[in-house]
C-alpha cells in the first residue's frame, strides 16, 4: 500500500511528552563498545499451555522498548507498522520521538489495515522501523503457509528496502537463536548491520498472577543502519 493511499486524516501520529527515562545518544551507544553494560511487542510462545492470539498479537513488555533506546538513538520520525494497542508507539513517544502507528489488524491503536509487506514507501515521511515482528507459527498474513523463520526473513528483507529508501535505521525485536540460522547470516552479513542489543532477562509475554511461568526464550534487538560505516563490525550490546 502507497503511503497515498492512506487517508491523511487517519495518520495517527503519537507526540512525544513528559517521561523518566531519558533518551541516550548515538555518542553513548559507540562508547559503550569499548565497555559492554551489565545489567517482554508481541508474540511467540511455541509449545506453551496458552491459547494464541489472533495475528500472533502480544504486548510488548515496556522495559523491551526501554532497553533498545538505552542504546541508541534514532533518527524520526518512526513508524511502527505492527503496533498492536499502541504499547511500543507510548514508549517510543514517552522517549521524545514522534511515531506513526499502523498495524494490519484493528486493535485500537493507530492505522488499521495497513498490510506492511505490501507497503511500497516508508509512510509519514518517517525515517527509522521499529517494530517486534509477528514471527510466531501462523505467518504474517492469514494462509500463509510459511514456516516462522522463513516469515521472518521476508520481514527483514523488505523492512531493510524500504529503509534503504530514505537511508533510514530499522530495529527489530527477534529471539536470539533465530540471528544464528543459515540464510538469516547470509542477509545480516549483507545488510548494514549496526547493533544487537542482547536482553539479559526472558520476556513474559502473558501475566496470569500465581501461575506465570519464565519467558521460555532469549530475545534481542537486531539494528540496521543504512548511513552506518562499511567494514565497521556491529556493536554487541546488552541490557
Amino acid at each position: 500500500m502507497d503511503e497515498r493511499d492512506v487517508p491523511k486524516k487517519a495518520m495517527v501520529t503519537v507526540r512525544p511528552y513528559q517521561h523518566a527515562l531519558p533518551v541516550v545518544g548515538a555518542s553513548a551507544a559507540r562508547s559503550s563498545r569499548s565497555a559492554l553494560p551489565a545489567p517482554s511487542d508481541h508474540r511467540s510462545i511455541d509449545a506453551s499451555s496458552y491459547d494464541r492470539k489472533g495475528r500472533d498479537f502480544y504486548a510488548t513488555p515496556h522495559w523491551v522498548t526501554e532497553a533498545l533506546l538505552r542504546h541508541i538513538r534514532f533518527r524520526a520520525p518512526i513508524w511502527e507498522p505492527c503496533c498492536g494497542d499502541g504499547t511500543m508507539s507510548t514508549v517510543l513517544a514517552a522517549n521524545g520521538y514522534e511515531v506513526v502507528s499502523s498495524d494490519i489488524a484493528d486493535c485500537g491503536f493507530g492505522i488499521p489495515g495497513v498490510d506492511f509487506l505490501a507497503s511500497r514507501s516508508v509512510h509519514g515521511g518517517c525515517r527509522s522501523i521499529i517494530t517486534n515482528p509477528p514471527y510466531g507459527e501462523a505467518a504474517i498474513h492469514e494462509g500463509q503457509a510459511r514456516t516462522s523463520p522463513k516469515a521472518m526473513l521476508e520481514f527483514l528483507r523488505h523492512a531493510l528496502a524500504l529503509t534503504a529508501t530514505v537511508r533510514g535505521q530499522l530495529a527489530l525485536l527477534v529471539r536470539l537463536q533465530w540471528i544464528a540460522g543459515k540464510r538469516v547470516a547470509e542477509v545480516m552479513t549483507a545488510a548494514p548491520f549496526a547493533a544487537v542489543v542482547v536482553l539479559t532477562h526472558r520476556i513474559q509475554w502473558f501475566d496470569m498472577g500465581e501461575r506465570t511461568n519464565a519467558g521460555q526464550h532469549h530475545h534481542a534487538w537486531v539494528v540496521f543502519d543504512h548511513e552506518h560505516p562499511p567494514g565497521l563490525p556491529p556493536a554487541l550490546l546488552y541490557a
